[in-house]
């Protein structure tokens, strides 16, 4: 007798698409679906580099009577202002009524900050502006990532996330491009009205369209639409739209199975459920630090006060600059997109160790170069803080870029998700409204010596992430959230979503079997009817149907392959026969052994035995008609009935 099989260790990886994604009519509507809400991050770098783009223009700068100091640093503080006072509400709207109503609800108030921005006849009205554009980019920030990891298919997870964020210099690099078009064709006060015009084309987009992508599958189970949540994964993650496609399931069930979790060790969610566990105060710790790295490593300085910093090593030419800012936004963009594709690859930990440590390095040659054109008027050293610039943002660009949003979503459960997201979004506002109002006095005030202040917090930066930073590839969005919560139940939720799969891929073979089955081959007339040719005959029969059928059956099964659809015998049998008691002396019934008994470990064996599922099939009973050819009591061959 052959062994068992064992029984192998399943994952989402089974069950995932092979080949290329574009040919998978779900996948490609899916992506498709996701450039909207990916749209936000272009939206959020247009409008937070619009200021520092329009600063170079003369212009602007005439319209609203030269700002400087403190005056310019609340014009490029204002949009997070906006930001910081919504911030508490959009954890809210999108927990409540919906990640695509909330983006709408932020996409329509981005409208009206853009018309008013583009009447503006004043600072404070420019001012004023800012804010209500911050405000409503609050909501979209806030919604548009969480309906991407939600929505994504499990293997280009990493990737899209990656990404959104990634294009916040496709929204910078048009702004410097814009404002550089402007100050080109000397537009008067177009020169500053059509690039804030062209903030108003992805939230007018994101308005009319919002409506035609899929809702999060984790917010409509949270709030008990299974139904629907199962629909939509069945059209965007199955083939077909198999609603009982094993990945459908796998991903339903651990899905459901967290939230569950979830709600059982918090009864109420609110914001001190984000420190009320260890999991969570090691996610917020996590997510907090690198929040704040993201913007205190020294790119604050050239993100909003390239002018500054460029003046700082002799370049005061005003196409010089605009130049090199248009510049470094595509060299940014190109590096960011680069690295986004290399999550999955590399790795989250290795990304992020790289980045801190090649900022350390870049930074503190760049600090040198700057001190020695101040203090030696070196024309050589000015033309090295240039190349050096773009060195510094080549490591930034490795991983704080495009994983600052996707590692935040990531290890963030469903119930917090919102929450904790919308603390990175405040920190991140904090610490940028801290470079907005500090460093131009800083700057101003002790000029290159400012610049060792970062090369010692970089110092500490490369610690933490030597120290906290773990690594989250290859698991599902579930999976990953529960790293901070144990191995225990990290292991609940794999065997959860794998007995699903089970379940289903169980009853997707039976149903094969049937339909196998329905058509039985008959004995042929030159088979003798003794009790041994009884025997050979039955399992002949069986084994011609089935035979030139596994291979479909494998193929229509991911995560099988050939061996598990074998033939041997297994312990109890899962299939047997008896003959007629009058014309034949021997019967076979239950578990006794004979090697009259026709056992196969086919697909519907196979699964049943995995799940112990045995008892949960009738076993078909046969005996000889009058013509010496085994049946079935009911007059088929094969039956495979659900009990």
């Amino acid at each position: 007798m052959a062994p068992s099989r064992p029984l192998p260790e399943w994952t989402i990886v089974d069950f995932i698409h092979r080949g290329y994604w574009w040919k998978n009519r779900g996948i490609l509507m899916l992506n498709l679906c996701l450039i909207l809400p990916l749209l936000t991050a272009s939206v959020n770098g247009l409008d937070s580099s619009l200021v520092n783009g329009l600063q170079i223009l003369p212009d602007w700068q005439n319209y609203f009577d030269h700002p400087h100091g403190r005056t310019l640093g609340l014009i490029n503080s204002a949009q997070n202002i906006g930001g910081l006072a919504a911030l508490p509400l959009t954890p809210l709207a999108s927990d409540r009524l919906g990640r695509r109503v909330a983006l709408f609800i932020g996409s329509t108030i981005m409208l009206g900050g853009v018309a008013l921005q583009y009447a503006a006849n004043s600072v404070k009205l420019f001012m004023a502006a800012r804010i209500v554009i911050g405000f409503g980019l609050a909501f979209c920030t806030n919604s548009a990532p969480l309906l991407l990891i939600e929505l994504a298919y499990p293997t280009q997870r990493g990737k899209i996330t990656s990404i959104y964020n990634s294009s916040w210099y496709a929204g910078s690099m048009l702004s410097a491009w814009v404002c550089y078009g402007a100050f080109d064709k000397a537009l008067g006060q177009w020169t500053w009205r059509v690039p804030t015009l062209v903030q108003g084309v992805v939230p007018l987009l994101q308005v009319c369209l919002v409506w035609f992508i899929p809702e999060s599958p984790r917010f409509l189970v949270a709030k008990g639409y299974e139904g629907k949540a199962r629909k939509i994964l069945a059209k965007y993650h199955a083939n077909a739209g198999d609603e009982h496609d094993p990945l459908v399931v796998f991903e339903l069930a651990q899905i459901r199975h967290a939230i569950r979790m979830e709600e059982e060790a918090t009864r109420i969610t609110s914001w001190l459920t984000l420190f009320s566990t260890p999991g969570n105060r090691k996610r917020m710790r996590l997510i907090i630090a690198i929040a704040i790295f993201s913007q205190w490593s020294g790119n604050g300085l050239v993100s909003y006060y390239i002018n500054l910093v460029l003046e700082g090593v002799g370049i005061r030419s005003t196409e010089t600059k605009a130049a090199i800012n248009g510049g470094l936004q595509v060299f940014n963009m190109c590096v960011a997109f680069t690295a986004a594709m290399l999550v999955d690859w590399v790795g989250r930990r290795t990304l992020f160790i790289v980045s801190t440590a090649g900022m350390l390095v870049c930074f503190t040659s760049w600090t040198t170069t700057t001190a020695l054109f101040d203090v030696f008027q070196s024309t050589v050293a000015a033309k090295a803080t240039i190349p050096l610039i773009f060195i510094f943002y080549f490591f930034y660009d490795v991983a704080y870029t495009p994983m600052l949003v996707a590692y935040t979503l990531e290890i963030l459960p469903y119930k917090i998700r919102a929450r904790g997201f919308a603390v990175m979004n405040l920190t991140v506002f904090l610490t940028t409204a801290f470079n907005q109002f500090v460093n131009p006095w800083a700057l101003d005030a002790i000029g290159w010596h400012y610049y060792i202040v970062y090369c010692g917090w970089l110092v500490l930066e490369l610690v933490f992430v030597l120290v906290y930073v773990v690594e989250t590839k290859g698991k599902t969005l579930e999976e990953t959230a529960l790293i901070f919560d144990g191995e225990e139940q990290q292991r609940d939720l794999a065997a959860f979503g794998e007995e699903a799969a089970t379940h289903t891929m169980t009853m997707q073979a039976v149903a094969t079997l049937q339909r196998l089955a329905s058509k039985p081959p008959s004995i042929h007339d030159h088979d003798s009817i003794t009790d041994e040719g009884t025997d050979k005959s039955c399992e002949r029969m069986v084994k011609s149907r089935l035979s030139d059928e596994i291979r479909t059956v494998a193929r229509s099964q991911p995560a099988l392959d050939e061996d598990a659809l074998s033939y041997h015998t297994s312990d109890p049998p899962l299939y047997s026969y008896e003959a007629d008691q009058h014309r034949h002396p021997f019967s076979y019934h239950g578990d006794a052994r004979s090697d009259s008994e026709i056992n196969l470990d086919s697909a519907l064996g196979y699964y049943a035995r995995r799940a112990s599922f045995a008892e949960s099939y009738e076993r078909q009973v046969y005996s000889l008609d009058g013509h010496g050819r085994a049946v079935s009591p009911n007059g088929s061959d094969f039956k495979f009935t659900a009990v």
